[in-house]
C-alpha cells in the first residue's frame, strides 16, 4: 500500500508540474501574440531559372547548412523575455544555413527545426549577428551561442517587433563561420554610405613669395 501511495503522490506531481508549465507557456505565447507578429514564410517560388510562375525562391547557399540547437528567440535587449507566439520559444534541434541575394531569389537566414515550422529571417530585417554567452534560461558560456538581432515584419495589424534569435551549433569551429557569412549579406545590402563626390577645382590665389606663416606650435622643435 506505501508503495502505491507513494506512486500515486509522484504520479500526481508529475501531472500537476507538466500542467503547470503547459499553462504557463499557453498564456506566454497569448501574451505575446499581441507583441510579436507572424514571421515570414519560407520563399517558395521558381526563381529566375526555372522559368515558370511563382514569387522569389531561396538564394543560393553560402554557409551550410550545419546542425544547431535552435535555442530560443527573445525580445530584443531582454534575453529572459521569451517569445512564446508562433513556436518561436520552443528548443529544438535544426540545420541552419545563410543564402545569399541576387535578382529573382531571396538572401537570409534558413533555420529548419524539428518539430516545429521553419524559421526563415530575410536579410533586409536582419540587424546585427554576434556571440553570447547564453539567452533565455540557457547558458553555455564562452560566447557559446550566436545571436542575430533581426525586426520581424508587420504582420495581421501587429506592428513590426525587433527580437533576438540563439543558435547553438553542434562545432564550436562553425560559429565564427555562421557570424562572419551573415555578416556579409549585411555589408552586401548596405550602399555606401559616403560616396566620393566630385567637386570642380577652384583656383587658389596666387600668394607672394615674400610673405611669412607664423610657425605651428605643434612643429617646434621638442626641447
Amino acid at each position: 500500500m506505501k508503495i502505491l501511495a507513494i506512486a500515486l503522490l509522484v504520479a500526481c506531481a508529475i501531472f500537476l508540474v507538466l500542467y503547470v508549465t503547459l499553462i504557463g507557456r499557453r498564456r506566454l505565447a497569448q501574451r505575446t501574440t499581441t507583441v510579436v507578429p507572424v514571421p515570414p514564410a519560407v520563399p517558395d517560388g521558381n526563381g529566375p531559372d526555372a522559368g515558370g510562375p511563382g514569387g522569389n525562391a531561396v538564394g543560393p547557399v553560402r554557409f551550410g547548412p550545419l546542425e544547431a540547437v535552435y535555442v530560443s528567440t527573445t525580445l530584443h535587449g531582454d534575453w529572459l523575455a521569451r517569445v512564446g507566439a508562433h513556436g518561436l520559444g520552443d528548443r529544438s534541434h535544426a540545420l541552419v544555413s545563410v543564402h545569399d541575394n541576387g535578382p529573382g531569389y531571396d538572401g537570409g537566414v534558413l533555420v529548419e527545426r524539428d518539430g516545429a515550422d521553419d524559421l526563415w529571417l530575410p536579410v533586409s530585417s536582419i540587424r546585427s549577428a554576434g556571440l553570447a554567452p547564453g539567452m533565455a534560461g540557457k547558458y553555455v558560456g564562452a560566447d557559446g551561442l550566436v545571436v542575430l538581432t533581426w525586426a520581424v515584419p508587420e504582420a495581421d495589424g501587429v506592428p513590426a517587433a525587433l527580437v533576438d534569435t540563439g543558435l547553438r551549433t553542434r562545432r564550436a569551429e562553425d560559429r565564427g563561420g555562421l557570424v562572419d557569412a551573415v555578416r556579409y549579406l549585411l555589408a552586401a545590402q548596405q550602399p555606401q554610405q559616403y560616396p566620393e563626390q566630385q567637386h570642380p577645382q577652384q583656383p587658389y590665389p596666387q600668394q607672394s613669395q615674400q610673405q611669412s606663416y607664423p610657425q605651428d606650435p605643434y612643429q617646434q622643435e621638442a626641447r
